[in-house]
This record gives structure tokens, sequence and C-alpha cells, in this order.
């Protein structure tokens, strides 16, 4: 269970923060009986209330990355061999897409938003149309990708990109120079 104050990931709704655990009046039973216990939540970068009940085991709640996990995280970046998916249909494109959503893990969405940017550049090398389907789920898990990173990291959302794109640059430009150091005899 989570306590009053901890960071949460809700599902597509990305980070929230635990408002409270309890029965809200809403569900107030007669007297005396207990009621179902809600976590109230407030979605970070959102302006609204979310009610979810505790004890649900599909809850699609957990904890927010830690510092370290979203550095590691970021870290791997480069590593990632980005696939482009081509659907066979508009409908397959949505289910493979809603399918990684779902997964609700941070490092689903970065390999998403890896394999739609890889499709995007091959769009563009091509001058195809890039598909409405595939930037409508690239802003999306784009959205939830940087919320989470942001919030472990302590910065914002906007600030994410540029911190990601100077993290891998200087740890491309510290391997390269290790590369060019003299092996020892």
């Amino acid at each position: 269970m989570f306590e009053k104050d901890a960071l949460v990931v809700y599902g597509r709704t990305g980070v929230c923060r635990v408002l409270d655990v309890t029965v809200p009046d809403f569900c107030r039973t007669a007297p005396g009986e207990r009621g179902t216990l809600y976590y109230v939540l407030r979605p970070l970068y959102q302006d609204r209330i979310i009610y979810a009940p505790a004890d649900n085991p599909q809850l699609p709640l957990r904890p927010i990355l830690t510092e370290e996990e979203a550095l590691a995280l970021v870290d791997l970046i480069p590593s990632v061999q980005a696939k482009a998916y081509y659907g066979v249909s508009v409908q397959d494109l949505r289910d493979h897409y809603q399918s990684m959503l779902q997964t609700n893990r941070c490092a689903d969405l970065m390999e998403m938003v890896l394999s739609i940017y890889a499709k995007k550049a091959r769009a563009e090398q091509t001058h195809k149309k890039f598909g409405a389907v595939d930037e409508r789920f690239m802003r999306q898990a784009e959205t939830l990708f940087a919320g989470e990173i942001a919030a472990s990291l302590g910065i914002t959302p906007e600030e994410v990109p540029d911190y990601i794109a100077r993290r891998v640059h200087a740890a491309q430009a510290d391997g390269a120079a290790r590369e060019a150091e003299p092996a020892e005899a």
C-alpha cells in the first residue's frame, strides 16, 4: 500500500502524488461499516483528482523509478536497438502501441518512443508521410516517459530531452576518451 505523499505512476495518467488513502464520502455505507478504501491521486502534470480503489489487484499503480533507476534507463538509450513496427492494418498498429502502454513500464515507453522515432526517421528519408497513429502514440509515450524521468530526477518534463541529450553526449565523449588512452603495458 502506498503512503500519503508518495509519487506513483498510475496507468496512462502518468505520475501522481498520493494525496490520501481514505474511504471517500461517495463510498460510505451504513453507519459503522467500513466501506472501500481509495487512493486519492493528483496527477503532477494535469489539474484533476483521481479516486482509485486501493484493494484492486489489477490497479495499474506502481512507485516511480528511483533516481538511480532513471539514470540507468537513460544510460541505456544509446544501446537500444529501436525497431520500427509496421502493422498490417491501422488497428493492428493501434493494438501494438496500446499493449506497450498497458505494461505500465518506463522501459517499454522508452523503447516505444525510440522505435517510433526510428519509423519517423525512415519516413523522412524515403519522403513518405509519417502516420497520424504513430504521431499520436509517440506523443503519448513521450509525455509519460518524460513525466516519470522528470519526477525521478527532480527536473521538469520540458527539461528531459536536453538532459538526456547531454547525458548521452557526455557518456559518448567519455567512451571516446577512454578508447583514445594508450594501453598500459
